[in-house]
């Protein structure tokens, strides 16, 4: 007979307006009262009658919403769509919410609400919801705090159209109530890796005599002295996970770790290499759901193979989704006995760089260009979210010998590799760019080697000890 863990507490709601503790019990209170349906409640179902529920929905802005934040080029035009994808796994516990998005971020709140969304959905508690962004730059980048200080400047600046963002919230949730009922019995789990041929590279592999960066290596590249550099220190496999009911394959998901960007910034919307990849396979297999998780890339790009070409691009493509068919080719389904869901609240502290007076000066200044006033805003958010003391949630879910690990914003590298140091006997997949208030993530050893990262992580350095003292209890409680 299957065996269910459970780790349950106490989660967290927020706006920047107040603070308030939203429980299990209030939170379902709440949604009764509003009229939520929740047919599937956490003794529906004896242990070992898992199923599983894929959901996918369109997530694709509209003509002249901004880009990235705001910074770039607004949509033009539509190359391909952007999409939401995901699964809910029931019959452990509270169901459970995995959902990877095709949008740079979702930031503080906007990432609350994206989570609440899902969870009224479901019928559980946003606490057992992980949702990740993809992170490709011709997409949305939301923080709705910021908008709203942005909007204060009367300065014809966005980040976000609020009647769009809502409407993926309410497609969202047609989506996972329309893939409730078609749930199937979730019998087996397989795992597997494949080497990814000429993708990621280190973004800051130009170190000078004095330990400090001198030049970085981004997503595209043209610099003949920087593409002659090694790839330095990368993740290179590509980890897919299955899910099965019986011998039919009903979600995949694919997890790599580099910056999702070929060329972008000319208003050209587009799921870029990883989402045209994940798309090819999908058409292949139709009756498979898959879904793609940007590992942790936040000092990964692809600029020692990308020339930033639309050529390039089509080259990326291909060799990830060769990466991806091979890991698939090696799969081996085992029975699914056992699933546990956990998760840990993660406090940072800001940045000491950084003050709340000195990031709203440079949000009023007229004379700043709109990225140096709305990356600040989202500054400002960050320090007032801390202020008062609303936790990142970490969270991951154990199947048998297989963890699927969420962490948040540009997690360097180093965090996915150690996450898998830390469960050795254990096939751990990491999904980074969950919440993403706190934007780049370096490890301490990073913070004296300077470099753009570092120069807009929005924690201190502080953040590696107290990421990585989460991932060794939630990997402990596997």
């Amino acid at each position: 007979m299957a065996r269910v863990i459970l780790h349950r507490s106490f989660r967290y709601s927020f706006s920047m307006n107040r603070h308030r503790t939203l429980s299990r019990r209030r939170w379902l209170g709440t949604s009764l009262a509003a009229g939520a349906s929740l047919p599937l409640l956490p003794d529906a179902f004896a242990a070992g009658d898992f199923r599983i529920a894929p959901f996918r929905y369109d997530v694709t802005p509209p003509t002249g919403h901004p880009l990235c934040g705001g910074w770039i080029t607004p949509v033009k035009s539509v190359d391909d769509t952007l999409e939401a994808i995901g699964f809910v796994l029931l019959g452990a516990g509270d169901p459970i919410v995995i959902c990877s998005v095709d949008w740079t971020g979702l930031l503080n709140d906007a990432h609350v609400q994206w989570r609440t969304a899902l969870a009224e959905a479901a019928g559980t508690s946003p606490d057992r919801v992980a949702v990740q962004c993809v992170h490709q730059h011709d997409a949305p980048f939301v923080c709705l705090e910021s908008e709203k200080l942005i909007a204060e400047q009367n300065a014809g600046m966005q980040i976000i159209d609020l009647a769009f963002f809502r409407d993926c919230l309410e497609r969202g949730k047609a989506a996972v109530k329309e893939a409730l009922p078609k749930a199937r019995p979730l019998t087996h789990v397989a795992a597997a890796e494949a080497k990814v041929d000429r993708i990621a590279g280190n973004r800051r592999i130009a170190i000078g005599p004095d330990g400090k960066v001198t030049k970085m290596r981004g997503s595209a590249c043209k610099d003949p002295e920087l593409i002659a550099m090694t790839e330095g220190l990368i993740d290179p496999q590509l980890k897919t996970v299955a899910f099965y009911s019986g011998t039919e394959k009903v979600a995949s998901c694919h997890y790599y770790a580099c910056h999702p960007m070929s060329h972008y910034g000319q208003g050209a919307v587009s799921s870029d290499y990883p989402g045209l990849a994940r798309k090819r396979l999908q058409a292949a297999e139709p009756g498979c759901t898959h879904v793609y998780f940007t590992g942790c890339a936040g000092n990964i790009g692809a600029g020692k193979y990308n020339d930033g070409s639309p050529e390039a691009r089509i080259e990326l493509t291909d060799r990830l989704h060769a990466a991806m068919v091979a890991a698939s080719a090696k799969l081996a389904p085992v029975p699914l006995t056992k699933v546990g869901w956990s998760t840990h609240d993660l406090l940072p502290e800001v940045n000491p760089a950084f003050t709340e007076a000195g990031e709203l000066a440079n949000v009023r200044n007229p004379q700043n260009a709109p990225a140096n006033r709305i990356r600040p805003a989202m500054r400002v958010s960050w320090i007032r979210r801390v202020a008062a003391k609303q936790p990142i949630i970490l969270s991951a879910l154990h199947l048998d010998g297989i963890t699927l690990l969420h962490l948040p914003a540009e997690s360097f590298v180093e965090y996915q590799l150690r996450a898998q140091s830390l469960a050795p006997g254990r096939f751990v997949a990491t999904a980074a760019y969950g919440d993403g208030g706190t934007w780049y993530v370096p490890t301490k050893e990073a913070f004296p080697q300077g470099g753009y990262e570092v120069s807009v992580a929005n924690s201190a350095p502080s953040m590696d000890d107290a990421l990585s003292a989460g991932m060794r209890e939630l990997l402990g409680k596997a």
